[in-house]
């Protein structure tokens, strides 16, 4: 969860005043406070471009019309937060993210105006190679190379241990992006774009170990408003085989097979579900460890979906796909969750839906 103040979850389930905020900077430098009467913010784990955004503006002098206008919206970018007014003259915002502009949409008499965007990750991803590209070294190395390529200056912040990986030579027309992602499997990790626009290098939390962050009760002052549970095994595995072979390096051909090794689990590997296997593929896997720790950070995704929620809750724009929750339903069970999904309303009367990619019962 984004670092917020002691009192800021607290605030969430009081009666209290939400602030939310829009701010649009051209390329021509200008910084506009955006008037908005909508939208939202969609933060998806599992997708390649994590966050996205929908802002609603009643000014229709943001259409580009002239090919100045263009050129100060063409790279255009967005900051958007949301936060509480504490009533006592402070306010504290949670940053949403920092989007690229992609589209602008209304009507050029009356309004309203519909702005759309994507996190930072986009303008990597779009940046496709245009000759073959070759990168070595370590993870981290690697993967600042790529997004420094294409966003100069960007800040990448690594939360984990350094791996050396086999070079790698991604063809004409290849998605750098999806390169990150290949790359950081090498050491366990994937790579996002942070609220704040910057990248984070991480693993994705243990549901077992890791402590929830937030409680969505259905009790008197609680946050929780619904809830479902759901079990499904449509693209589920429970097996993960990583294999990394790399001749350019004269680094022998490397595996391991990552299974799901709890016999109480749904999804156990020896169990009634029976074998499912996936296959991990690259050339960045030159030892049997970097292989391993691919093919468990694939498990952990591929396993999940089995157990599934949708938790409907007072909306919390600080939390992040992996964060842990506690939730209380009104029948009094209780289980843990990890967020896989959410989308944050600009509006002040919004629903917070919060898919989750796991779950299971909490004592």
């Amino acid at each position: 969860m984004y670092p917020v103040s002691d009192r800021f979850p607290k605030r969430l389930t009081e009666d209290h005043t939400p602030v939310t905020q829009v701010s649009l900077f051209l390329t021509t430098g200008q910084v506009i406070d955006l008037p908005h009467t909508g939208g939202s913010v969609t933060v998806d784990g599992a997708q390649a471009i994590r966050r996205t955004c929908t802002v609603t503006c009643p000014d229709p002098t943001l259409i580009p019309r002239t090919p100045a206008d263009e050129l100060a919206t063409y790279g255009a970018r967005m900051r958007i937060a949301r936060g509480v007014d504490y009533g006592d003259g402070t306010q504290e915002l949670i940053p949403l993210g920092v989007f690229r502009l992609d589209d602008v949409d209304g009507d050029v008499s009356e309004g309203s105006v519909t702005l759309t965007g994507s996190d930072l990750a986009i303008i990597v991803q779009d940046d496709k190679f245009t000759a073959p590209y070759r990168v070595t070294g370590t993870v981290v190395s690697a993967i600042t190379e790529i997004i420094q390529r294409s966003i100069p200056g960007a800040d990448i912040i690594s939360q984990i241990t350094n791996t050396v990986i086999g070079s790698r030579v991604f063809a004409v027309e290849a998605d750098p992006w999806a390169g990150v992602q290949e790359i950081a499997a090498a050491a366990g990790a994937e790579c996002y774009a942070s609220p704040d626009g910057e990248f984070i290098i991480a693993t994705l939390p243990d549901l077992a170990t890791t402590e929830p962050v937030w409680a969505i009760e259905a009790v008197e002052g609680g946050a929780y408003i619904s809830g479902q549970r759901a079990m499904s095994s449509k693209a589920v595995h429970n097996g993960v085989l990583a294999r990394g072979e790399n001749t350019s390096d004269n680094a022998p051909p490397v595996s391991y097979l990552a299974t799901d090794n709890d016999p109480n689990s749904p999804t156990y590997w020896g169990g009634p579900f029976g074998r499912r296997p996936t296959f991990h593929n690259s050339s960045t896997l030159i030892t049997t460890g970097a292989c391993q720790a691919a093919a468990t950070v694939i498990l952990a995704k591929a396993k999940a979906p089995n157990a599934s929620g949708d938790i409907s809750s007072l909306p919390n724009p600080a939390l992040e796909p992996g964060d842990v929750l506690r939730v209380q339903h009104e029948d009094g069970s209780r289980e843990l969750h990890q967020v896989a999904a959410f989308t944050v309303p600009l509006d002040l009367g919004g629903d917070f839906p919060i898919s989750t990619i796991s779950a299971k019962e909490d004592a």
